[in-house]
């Protein structure tokens, strides 16, 4: 082919408030990986969104093997063989896996009924070669998020895209995994499917792709051929400024005095008894426990338990000596407890409110916010824009709405206000799911400096790079039981990937 398959020329879109893209343009050739980074809100899905036909540009045109059109239509990108994995997962909760998968593409037999026997055998093809044990009967309401990652995945593939866009799709992955996928990426690409790969994890970039479209405030900056390149060079290009993407190893002790302690605690899963089962550990002041497990071992039931979000079976958790098992998540709270959860738009957001109404949601009764039953606006506006400034929050406009935010602003929210809340205790889980890499930095240093403040925190992550980076000590999970721990500097990716596989760890 002489020309790209895909080219998308000038493109400009505006939400309320916000030009998420400004003359963006990109394109895609037969059998290539074309990354598309850049920070959050930098008009990365935005752009994909427009080439899928989610959103429709106000400016611009997209041609595809040679057609151009101002805008399309899902069903236009689908009949032209473009697929797309997204951030925000796109499931219907109340179906299983398996129909979410083959909605709308069912194979059928006599009298125009479903063959789910057909449909079931093409769909486990492809989880079998992707490995990923989906379960396809379960409804996606009764998943983990990191199986949804993987439905849309095969979804995609199941419909015939030989143009595929995934929007960060190793983010709940593990090395093991992720190496499996990139596999599976490498050999589409030789049977001369095309892929957009838009992530956050450079190391990834340089790995697969070959060439790397970089965006920054909704405009095109760089495109590069990846062999041409460096990992400093994209993460300067992204955020403006250089950026420390090392990995340092704690500098941090406990003081030794324990905050939380879980003792022996048996916890029901979604539709499954003890899916925890005698999970015991101890945080100490002024560390950071790392979780790490591949995803659905156990570990969001174990920070729900904790939160106050899920009952416990058996078993004790005591916050400062105080048992607060079965308690209610405004009482764990108001014991010293503050939640980053790993669904953020489940848990974490009201997304029809502002980022400032959002950002007071836990304070606004405590003064200065208020006085008596009487909210102080103009000290509400100043506690939200303080937080806006120092997570870098974008736009940084406190009456914009949460739902028009990209997903790593939507994160970066959240974190704000649990970091901020002083907690003695902070369950962080997936803190940086889905944000740029000037952000994660952000991030972890102000975990350092709230761990340097006495914050005990239990962090949950699936980047081992984070769990490296952070922690002081390491817990591994298997089959909903901690199979044991590890000091942070005897550790490295692979042995964590191996052990969370279920090897040995010594206790």
């Amino acid at each position: 082919m002489t020309e790209p398959i895909v080219t998308m020329e000038a493109i400009v879109k505006n939400f309320p408030n916000v030009r998420a893209v400004d003359g963006g343009r990109f394109d895609l050739w037969s059998g290539e990986v074309h990354a598309l980074i850049g920070e959050n809100g930098a008009g990365k899905s935005t752009m994909m969104k427009t080439l899928y036909g989610l959103y429709e540009p106000e400016e611009g045109r997209i041609t595809v093997r040679g057609r151009t059109f101002e805008t399309l239509t899902p069903t236009e990108a689908i009949a032209l063989g473009i697929g797309m994995v997204h951030q925000e997962f796109m499931l219907v909760r109340e179906l299983t896996v398996l129909e979410n998968v083959i909605l709308g593409f069912e194979p059928r037999k006599g009298g125009g009924r479903i063959d789910f026997d057909e449909a079931e055998a093409r769909v486990r093809r492809f989880v079998d070669d992707y490995g990923l044990h989906i379960r396809l009967h379960k409804k996606v309401n009764e998943i983990s998020v990191g199986e949804a990652q993987r439905v849309e995945i095969i979804k995609a593939l199941y419909r015939g895209a030989d143009i595929l866009i995934l929007d960060e799709p190793t983010a709940v992955l593990t090395p093991q995994e992720t190496s499996r996928l990139f596999e599976i990426l490498r050999t589409l690409k030789a049977d001369g499917k095309s892929i957009v790969f838009i992530t956050h994890k450079l190391r990834e970039v340089m790995a697969l792709s070959d060439r790397v479209t970089v965006m920054r405030q909704g405009r095109h900056i760089a495109t590069l051929e990846a062999s041409a390149t460096s990992i400093p060079e994209l993460a300067r290009l992204m955020v403006g400024r250089d950026v420390f993407l090392g990995v340092q190893p704690s500098n941090r002790h406990g003081s030794g005095e324990p905050v939380l302690t879980v003792e022996d605690i048996y916890v029901p899963g979604d539709k499954e008894l003890s899916k925890l089962r005698g999970v015991s550990l101890e945080l100490r002041r002024g560390e950071v426990l790392g979780v790490a497990g591949i995803d659905g071992n156990g570990q969001s039931e174990l920070v729900e338990a904790i939160a106050g979000l899920r009952p416990v079976e058996k078993g004790r958790i005591l916050l400062q000596g105080r048992e607060i098992q079965n308690r209610t998540p405004l009482e764990v709270r108001a014991a010293g407890l503050a939640h980053i959860p790993e669904d953020r738009n489940q848990r974490g957001l009201n997304r029809s409110m502002s980022i400032e109404e959002n950002l007071i949601a836990t304070v606004f009764r405590k003064r200065p916010l208020s006085l008596g039953p009487m909210l102080v606006p103009a000290a509400l506006r100043r506690f939200a824009e303080r937080l806006i400034a120092a997570f870098d929050i974008r736009p940084p406009r406190p009456e914009v709405a949460v739902a028009n935010l990209s997903g790593g602003n939507a994160q970066k929210v959240v974190v704000a206000r649990e970091i901020d809340a002083d907690a003695d205790v902070l369950l962080a889980a997936q803190p940086t799911r889905g944000v740029d890499v000037g952000s994660i930095e952000n991030i972890r240093r102000e975990l350092v400096r709230a761990c340097e403040k006495g914050t005990a925190i239990l962090l949950v992550s699936a980047d081992l790079e984070e769990i490296l980076s952070l922690s002081d000590r390491i817990a591994v999970m298997y089959e909903g039981k901690i199979t044991g721990f590890l000091e942070a500097g005897e550790a490295d990716e692979e042995t964590l990937g191996l052990f969370m596989t279920g090897g040995a760890v010594r206790a």
